[in-house]
């Protein structure tokens, strides 16, 4: 493999295990939030069990989630200095503003909220929490900017041969932005309920704690069944930009060769990318393709043939993800729904099937969101600013294969004992349950 395909992969595992950590961050913040606003309000000492026990497994996510995201900018200077130069007027200042203004809020507020406990006022302790979630999605909002320039490049012009910003503004109002920023964070959310459910379920079909649990149970379900729902949604809308800001994505995502009006869904189909064709095709919905991406029977939908060869991201990895996470993204919604109705009855101790079954769909949503950004990072390809910058224009001239390597052997070895650290305490203190020692908790959490 070359230098490319090398550098490409490397910052593919280390930018897809960094997200491992990021969902629980940006969801499980405002559930903390939420219950320990409710400890304040109402006096309730569930609540705080709930923000103690919950926000543990918090910590351990978030710690491991900076280790693993700061090694993502500095591949920027060392295999992607030709991206870097090119385009760093540009995107260098969402990174900076993350880092500065909500990276460092939100790390400083953490430390407040830990030693805090028995420094601060009940109040206050839970206001720094709030705060913390909205720093962490703020961050999110950023990033999430920053990506959606190099998907719909804006406010920008050519000169001195790279790309300089002209209009700030621009780029903060991006459109493609935002629709990624709140699809990212909705299956976000959605991908906590279910990691809280999966949890609650393990130790209410051992009748651990069955109070507790049984709160938490009611609260993920509610979560999860609204954002997997609302995931849906913003999904469909980020399918509306797809389709008009990146033609050649939709196409392959859906396999689909011939330019047409009122293009047809075909609901069975196989990809054959050597013949430019499908190897088979299986009822077709008419129009269906045109009013699913544009939202009118009559609109035209391009075809894979009118694209260059040379410009076509790869079909049947995007025809695949698309396909896993939309069945994941159904099969959310169904389950979701039946743990929020069984729970809001309390019903949940006559469907043992259903806890049994939650603890095992926790990494689901991981993998689901995951799919998801495969689609749009392998679908932008082989682009890395969309029509403005080719990947191999973007890698480090200076950068061997060997080096690039060495450097992804190390991060595998580094990242697997994380991997296997991560997943020792998560599975430890989860299963530990709540401590429900009142007076030692009130020792630590007096106002």
């Amino acid at each position: 493999m070359g230098v490319v395909t090398l550098s490409r992969l490397q910052f593919a595992a280390t930018a897809m295990f960094h997200f491992i950590f990021v969902p629980l961050t940006l969801g499980l913040t405002w559930l903390l939030a939420w219950w320990e606003h409710k400890y304040v309000k109402t006096g309730e000492m569930k609540y705080l069990h709930l923000v103690k026990y919950w926000g543990r497994l918090f910590l351990i996510n978030f710690g491991l989630g900076i280790v693993t995201g700061i090694t993502l900018e500095f591949q920027f200077g060392m295999n992607w200095a030709g991206y870097a130069r090119y385009v760093g007027d540009i995107f260098g200042a969402p990174l900076a503003i993350e880092a500065t203004a909500a990276f460092f809020l939100e790390s400083s507020l953490i430390g407040l909220w830990i030693f805090g406990w028995n420094k601060i006022s009940k109040k206050a302790h839970a206001r720094v929490m709030a705060v913390i979630a909205f720093a962490s999605n703020l961050s999110g909002l950023v990033i999430m900017l920053a990506n959606g320039w190099m998907q719909r490049p804006v406010g920008y012009v050519l000169r001195n041969g790279r790309a300089e910003m002209n209009d700030f503004l621009a780029l903060l109002t991006n459109g493609y932005g935002w629709a990624m920023f709140a699809h990212t964070l909705i299956s976000a959310f959605a991908c906590t309920g279910f990691f809280v459910l999966g949890i609650s379920a393990w130790h209410l079909r051992r009748k651990n704690e069955t109070d507790f649990f049984q709160t938490s149970f009611r609260t993920a379900a509610a979560f999860a069944f609204v954002f997997a729902v609302l995931a849906a949604v913003s999904g469909d809308q980020n399918g509306v930009l797809v389709g008009r800001y990146q033609p050649s994505k939709l196409a392959a995502v859906e396999s689909f060769w011939k330019t047409q009006v009122g293009a047809p869904y075909i609901v069975f189909s196989w990809p054959d990318p050597k013949n430019e064709k499908n190897a088979f095709e299986f009822l077709k919905i008419p129009k269906g393709l045109s009013l699913l991406v544009y939202h009118s029977g009559g609109a035209e939908v391009k075809g894979l043939k009118d694209i260059p060869p040379s410009e076509r991201p790869p079909v049947l990895p995007l025809f695949l993800s698309f396909r896993i996470m939309v069945f994941l993204g159904v099969f959310f919604i169904a389950l979701a729904l039946w743990a929020w109705l069984k729970g809001r009855k309390g019903a949940w101790g006559d469907h043992p099937l259903l806890l049994r079954i939650l603890p095992w769909v926790i990494p689901l949503p991981y993998i689901a969101i995951q799919l998801g950004w495969l689609l749009a990072e392998l679908g932008r390809q082989p682009w890395i600013v969309y029509g403005l910058m080719k990947t191999s224009d973007g890698v480090s001239s200076a950068v061997s294969s060997s080096q690039v390597i060495f450097s992804l052997i190390g991060f595998f070895a580094l990242y697997g004992t994380l991997a296997v650290v991560d997943i020792t305490l998560l599975l430890k203190y989860a299963r530990k349950g709540p401590d429900t020692d009142t007076s030692a908790i009130l020792n630590k959490a007096k106002a």
